[in-house]
């Protein structure tokens, strides 16, 4: 393989690391002139930076990051939808080679996270509709019979066994059974 047969990847869209720049600085609670004092950099590349223009070096996002304190993937991770679906028989799978035992990953528990974990029996002709939780609940809905309408207001999804679900349940959100016998495992997490 030479240099020339090599296609450098697609750069990062720059409001990607936008909103991360601002919101992980919100949440550290510095200012532009303080991050970019601690970073290294100057305040108009930092402003720059957050407000989506500019070109930043993979040493200027790791600075940041540094001082930021967070990985450097949480200034370039692509958003988070906001309802994430993942159907039966989809996701990264593992096999055991010593059993007939297959492991589906939904969601990776992130560090310090806390999950409360349900199992719902829910039956048709009634909607259960939820007020929002406790800012950055997020809901998981893994259906193991029957089908439901679930997620938030304008963003329900209907789900069938096996089907998994993510989305933020600190928003206003709902369940309905659309068959008898439904029931489902639902992970409440709360960040």
């Amino acid at each position: 393989m030479t240099a020339e047969s090599v296609t450098p990847p697609p750069r990062l869209p720059l409001d990607w690391i936008a909103a991360s720049l601002r919101r992980e600085r919100t949440r550290a609670g510095l200012s532009l002139s303080e991050l970019a004092k601690r970073a290294g950099i100057a305040k108009s590349t930092l402003s720059q930076l957050e407000a989506a223009s500019g070109n930043p070096s993979m040493e200027t996002i790791w600075a940041l990051a540094v001082a930021l304190g967070v990985p450097f993937s949480a200034l370039v991770e692509p958003p988070a939808p906001a309802v994430r679906v993942i159907r039966a028989g989809e996701g990264p799978a593992v096999y055991s080679e010593q059993s007939s035992y297959l492991a589906t990953l939904l969601s990776a528990s992130p560090p310090g996270a806390r999950r409360d974990i349900y199992t719902v029996a829910l039956e048709p002709g009634t909607v259960r509709d939820s007020d929002p939780h406790i800012p950055g609940t997020v809901e998981h809905i893994v259906v193991s019979v029957g089908r439901v309408q679930a997620g938030p207001r304008g963003e329900s999804v209907e789900l069938g066994p096996g089907d998994y679900m993510a989305y933020r349940g600190d928003v206003p959100h709902a369940y309905e059974a659309l068959k008898p016998g439904t029931k489902f495992v639902l992970i409440m997490q709360h960040v």
